[in-house]
C-alpha cells in the first residue's frame, strides 16, 4: 500500500471560535482505496503558509511511501534540512500527517488505533473543561466570579469533576513578568468561590498560560494553595525546564506542562528537571501518535502522569482520546464541553462524551470521519488572526483589570 495523495483543508470556525479561530485538517490517500484523516496543531505562521509547508513535507517524505512506516517517516521528516531538532511547525504537520497514517493503519487492520499500541487500558477517560461562562448579552466574560462559579455549577451538573479556568491575565507577548497584588488576589478569589461552590466533587485546574517569571509564579502559587488545585499549569513560558522546576520545588500545588512543546526530546528535559509531573502534550503539535506514546512511556518511569492538551479540533481529540486509551499513566483529558456545536458538525458521528467522561470510538482507525460537507462550507478561512493571539503589549498593572485589553483564552 502506498500513500498517493494529500489534501489540506483549513476550516474556519464560527464565533466565538472555541477551539481556535480555525482547523487545520488533513486527508490522505492510498492506492488501496483507503483513506485517512488527521489534524495539524501548528498556529506560527498564516494557514496559507501552512498549506504549502503542508504540500512539502507530504512530497519530500510520504508520497509514495507505505503508510505503516510510521519511524521511517518521523526520522527523515525530523531531520529535514539537516536540522535533527524539535521544530514545532515541522512537528505539528508531522503530526498531522502522521495520524492520518495511523487511520488508515488501523481502516486496514479493522481494528481502532489503541489496539495497534498496546491495547486498551482505559474503558472511560476522565474528562475536564474549560469553563466558559457567558453574560445576559451571551457573550464570555472571563474575568467575572459570579459568573464563573454559576458556569461551574452548571458543568457540575452536566457530570464534569475538573474545571479549569485562567483569571491572572492577560497574556502578554512579553511574558515572564511579575504579575499584581491585584492579579493574585483575584486568581485566589476565583478558587475560593468555585472551590465553595462545587466542594470536592470537582477538582481546579488553574492556567496561567507560561505568563510570570519564576518568582512571580512562587508567590501566586502561595495564594492559591489553601484551595488544593490539582495542576499550577505552565507558571513560567516554555523553554527553560530549570525555571519551572524552581517553581515546582517551592509549592505544593503540582505543575502542570506541555501543549507548546513538541518531541520527546524536550519533554526529557522536563522530566529530568523535575520540572513539571504533569505533561501536557498535544497529539497535533507533539509530533503524532507514536512519539506522544514514546513520551508517555518516558514518562511512566518518573512516575509523571499525562493529561493530554485539546484546543483544537474533533480530529485531533480524536488521535488523543485513542492514544490515553492506552495509557497506564492516564490522568485526565481536556474535553471541549460535551463536544457539541461545531465540534459536532464537522463530524458523520460526534465524539461519545457520558457523564464526565469520554468513551474511546472502537471503530476501525481513529474512529471519526469528516462531514465534507460542513468542512467545505466553512473553508477556505478568510481572516488573517493567527489561531490564537497574546497582546502585543507590555503588562501594565494599571491596566491588568481586563478593561482596554483583549482577554483571548487559550482554552
Amino acid at each position: 500500500m502506498k500513500v498517493t495523495h494529500c489534501d489540506t483543508h483549513i476550516v474556519a470556525t464560527p464565533a466565538p471560535h472555541v477551539g481556535g479561530m480555525y482547523w487545520i485538517f488533513v486527508s490522505l490517500k492510498t492506492d488501496a482505496g483507503i483513506d485517512g484523516v488527521g489534524e495539524v496543531y501548528a498556529a506560527t505562521f498564516h494557514p496559507e503558509v501552512m498549506v504549502k509547508a503542508i504540500e512539502d513535507v507530504f512530497e519530500r517524505f510520504l508520497k509514495g511511501q507505505d503508510p505503516h512506516h510510521i519511524e521511517r517517516f518521523f526520522r527523515e521528516a525530523y531531520s529535514s534540512g539537516f536540522t535533527q531538532r524539535p521544530d514545532l511547525t515541522m512537528m505539528g504537520i508531522v503530526s498531522g500527517l502522521e495520524m492520518a497514517c495511523w487511520d488508515i493503519i488501523g481502516k486496514a487492520a479493522s481494528k481502532p488505533v489503541y489496539e495497534l499500541i498496546g491495547g486498551k487500558v482505559n474503558d472511560k477517560l476522565r474528562s475536564y473543561t474549560y469553563l466558559y461562562p457567558k453574560d445576559k448579552n451571551g457573550d464570555y466574560n472571563y474575568d467575572n466570579v459570579e459568573l464563573a462559579v454559576e458556569c461551574a455549577l452548571a458543568e457540575k451538573e452536566r457530570g464534569f469533576t475538573a474545571l479549569k479556568f485562567d483569571p491572572a491575565g492577560p497574556y502578554s507577548a512579553y511574558s515572564g513578568h511579575m504579575i499584581s497584588l491585584e492579579a493574585m488576589e483575584k486568581s485566589a478569589t476565583f478558587c475560593r468561590r468555585i472551590r465553595e461552590a462545587v466542594g470536592n466533587s470537582c477538582d481546579l485546574l488553574f492556567g496561567t498560560h507560561g505568563q510570570m517569571v519564576p518568582a512571580s509564579a512562587v508567590r501566586l502559587a502561595k495564594h492559591l494553595e489553601p484551595f488544593d488545585p490539582m495542576w499550577f499549569e505552565e507558571p513560567v513560558p516554555p523553554g527553560q525546564s530549570e525555571a519551572m522546576a524552581r517553581v515546582a520545588a517551592k509549592t505544593s500545588i503540582p505543575v502542570a506542562t506541555g501543549e507548546r512543546l513538541t518531541t520527546k526530546y524536550e519533554f526529557h528535559d522536563v522530566l529530568k528537571h523535575n520540572a513539571a509531573s504533569i505533561l501536557q502534550m498535544n497529539l497535533g503539535r507533539v509530533g503524532g501518535i507514536l512519539e506522544g506514546k514514546k513520551i508517555a512511556g518516558m514518562a511512566e518511569a518518573y512516575y509523571a502522569q499525562i493529561a493530554p492538551h485539546l484546543y483544537n479540533g474533533p480530529v485531533g481529540a480524536a488521535a488523543s482520546i485513542q492514544l490515553a486509551a492506552t495509557l497506564p499513566n492516564f490522568l485526565i483529558q481536556e474535553s471541549i464541553g460535551t463536544w457539541d456545536g461545531f465540534h459536532a458538525e464537522v463530524l458523520e458521528e460526534k465524539i461519545n462524551w457520558q457523564d464526565g467522561y469520554i468513551i474511546p470510538s472502537d471503530k476501525p482507525g481513529l474512529g471519526v470521519e469528516l462531514n465534507m460537507e460542513a468542512v467545505k462550507a466553512c473553508s477556505p478561512y478568510r481572516g488573517k488572526t493567527l489561531h490564537l493571539s497574546m497582546d502585543p503589549r507590555p503588562y501594565d498593572v494599571k491596566r491588568e483589570s481586563g478593561t482596554e485589553w483583549k482577554h483571548i483564552p487559550e482554552k
